[in-house]
C-alpha cells in the first residue's frame, strides 16, 4: 500500500518564474523597437541621422528580440514547466537550468549591444557574430540535456505529446543553428560564412524558414497541446490526430525553405521542391489547428467568461490562417506578385503576433498565478482589455500590410504598351505610405496591451486581487 502512495515532487519553479517574467519584459522591449522602426517608415527623420538608430540596424534587433528574447523565454518557461508536470519529477539539473537562464539573458544583452553597432553576419534571423553563436550553442546544449534528462528520469511511462513537439524543436534548432552559422572568423567581431553564393542562400533559408517551422511553430505547438486542454479543462480532442500532426509536421517542414528563393539563382528543381512541400504542409498544419480548437468541445461557453482561453483559441485561428496563407504564397505564380512586398510582412506578423504572441500570452497568464501560488490573475478585466487591444492591433497591422503588399506587387509589374514600367519605385512607395500609418497604430495598440499585461502580472506577483463585485459580496457575507 505504501508503494502506491506517490509523494508529490517538488518542482523547480524558480527557473520557470524567471523565464516567465522575462517573457513579458522582452516582449515589451522587442515590440517597442518594432513600433519605433514602423514609425521610421512613416516619419523617416526619426532615425535622427544617428547610425545606431537607423532602420537597417534596429530591424535585426527587433526580430531577434521578439523571436529569441520574447519567444525564446516563453518556450524555455513553458517547456521546463510542462516537462516537470507531465513527467512528475523535478528538472534533471538545477545548475543547468540556472546556466540556461543567465546564459540566454547574456545572449540577448549581447545582441542588444552588437546589432545597433552594426556588428552583424548579415544573415536574417542569424545576424549575431561567432562568439555569441558559440554561447548560444552552449546554452542550447544545456537546455537539451536538462529537458531530455528530465524525461529519462520521469516517474510515468507515457511521454505526453507536448514534450514530443518541444523535443523536436530543440534538436532541430540545434542542427539548424550549427549548420547555418559555420563560419571562418577573421576577428572577434567579424567572420565569413564557409558557404558561398547560391549555396549560402539555400543554407540560410533552410535555417530561416525552419526557425519559423521549428522555433516558432513546433515549440509553440508544444505549448498549445498543454495549455489549451489545461485552460479549457478538457482532454485533447484527438490524441491520434496529435501524433499524426507531429510526424507529418516534422517530416515536411524541414523541406520548405527554398520557397523564399523563387526566381533567384537557386536551381529550379530546388525551388519547385520547396513549393511542393510547402503546399503539402497545409494539411498537417490544419490538422493541428482543428485538434486544438475542437478540444473546446463541451466547453465553448467558457470563451464568454475566460479571456485567457480566448487568447489561446484565437491564436489557433491565426495559426490556421497563416498556415493557409504561407503555402499559397509559396506557389510560384502567387509568389511572383507577393515576393519582396509588404504582403510578406503581413503574413509573417499574422503568424508572429497572431499565433506565437497570443499563445505565449495566454500561456503566461495561465502560469503566473500557479508559479507564484496565487488564486488567479490580479484582474480578469485587464486580461480582457489586453485581448481586445492585441486582437484589434494585429488585425490593423496585417490588413494594412496585405493591402499595401498587393498594391505594391500590382504597381511594380504594371507595364506600358511599349514595355516600360508604368510606375516608378517612389510612386509605389508613396501609395503605400498611408498603410504604414495604420501599421504603426496597430503596433501601438499591441504594445499598450503588453504594458497592461506587465502591470497585471506585477500586481498578481505582489498578491493583490482586483476589487470586484464578487469580492465585495464575499467580504460582506
Amino acid at each position: 500500500m505504501s508503494d502506491a502512495i506517490q509523494v508529490h515532487p517538488e518542482y523547480n519553479y524558480k527557473v520557470v518564474r524567471q523565464f516567465a517574467v522575462m517573457t513579458v519584459v522582452w516582449g515589451i522591449i522587442g515590440m517597442t523597437v518594432g513600433v519605433f522602426i514602423a514609425a521610421q517608415l512613416y516619419w523617416p527623420a526619426l532615425n535622427f541621422d544617428t547610425p545606431w538608430l537607423t532602420f537597417s540596424r534596429l530591424r535585426p534587433l527587433h526580430t531577434n528580440a521578439v523571436i529569441f528574447a520574447f519567444g525564446g523565454c516563453a518556450l524555455f518557461a513553458t517547456s521546463f514547466y510542462v516537462v516537470q508536470r507531465t513527467s512528475q519529477v523535478r528538472l534533471f539539473s538545477d545548475k543547468l537550468a540556472a546556466f540556461t537562464f543567465w546564459g540566454w539573458q547574456a545572449v540577448i544583452v549581447l545582441a542588444a549591444i552588437t546589432l545597433p553597432m552594426g556588428i552583424t553576419s548579415s544573415k536574417e534571423y542569424a545576424e549575431l557574430e561567432w562568439p555569441i553563436d558559440i554561447l548560444i550553442t552552449l546554452v542550447w546544449l544545456a537546455y537539451i540535456i536538462n529537458f531530455f534528462g528530465t524525461m529519462i528520469i520521469r516517474k510515468v511511462s507515457h511521454i505526453y505529446v507536448a514534450n514530443w513537439f518541444f523535443g523536436a524543436f530543440m534538436i532541430t534548432v540545434a542542427v539548424l543553428h550549427i549548420g547555418n552559422n559555420m563560419a571562418v572568423p577573421i576577428s572577434l567581431t567579424k567572420s565569413y560564412s564557409i558557404y558561398a553564393g547560391a549555396v549560402d542562400a539555400m543554407m540560410q533559408w533552410w535555417y530561416g524558414h525552419n526557425a519559423v517551422g521549428f522555433f516558432l511553430t513546433a515549440g509553440f505547438l508544444g505549448m498549445m497541446y498543454y495549455f489549451v486542454p489545461k485552460q479549457a479543462g478538457r482532454p485533447v480532442y484527438s490524441y491520434r490526430l496529435s501524433v499524426v500532426h507531429f510526424w507529418a509536421l516534422i517530416s515536411l517542414y524541414i523541406w520548405a525553405g527554398p520557397h523564399h528563393l523563387h526566381y533567384t539563382a537557386l536551381p529550379d528543381w530546388t525551388q519547385s521542391l520547396g513549393m511542393a512541400m510547402s503546399v503539402i504542409l497545409f494539411v498537417p498544419s490544419w490538422g493541428g489547428m482543428i485538434n486544438g480548437i475542437m478540444t473546446l468541445s463541451g466547453a465553448w461557453h467558457k470563451l464568454r467568461t475566460d479571456p485567457i482561453l480566448r487568447f489561446l483559441v484565437v491564436s489557433l485561428s491565426f495559426y490556421g490562417m497563416s498556415t493557409f496563407e504561407g503555402p499559397m504564397m509559396a506557389i510560384k505564380t502567387v509568389n511572383a506578385l507577393s515576393h519582396y512586398t509588404d504582403w510578406t510582412i503581413g503574413h509573417v506578423h499574422s503568424g508572429a503576433l497572431g499565433w506565437v504572441a497570443m499563445v505565449s500570452i495566454g500561456s503566461i497568464y495561465h502560469l503566473i498565478p500557479v508559479l507564484f501560488n496565487r488564486e488567479r490573475m490580479y484582474s480578469t478585466h485587464l486580461i480582457n482589455v489586453h485581448f481586445w487591444l492585441a486582437t484589434i492591433g494585429v488585425v490593423f497591422y496585417i490588413v494594412a500590410m496585405w493591402m499595401s503588399g498587393v498594391l505594391q506587387g500590382l504597381m511594380w509589374r504594371a507595364i506600358n504598351a511599349d514595355g516600360t514600367l508604368t510606375y516608378s519605385f517612389v510612386e509605389a512607395l508613396e501609395a503605400s505610405k498611408p498603410f504604414y500609418l495604420v501599421r504603426f497604430i496597430g503596433g501601438v495598440l499591441i504594445v499598450i496591451g503588453m504594458l497592461i499585461m506587465a502591470y497585471n502580472c506585477y500586481r498578481t506577483i505582489k498578491g493583490d486581487l482586483e476589487e470586484t463585485v464578487d469580492n465585495k459580496a464575499l467580504q460582506t457575507a
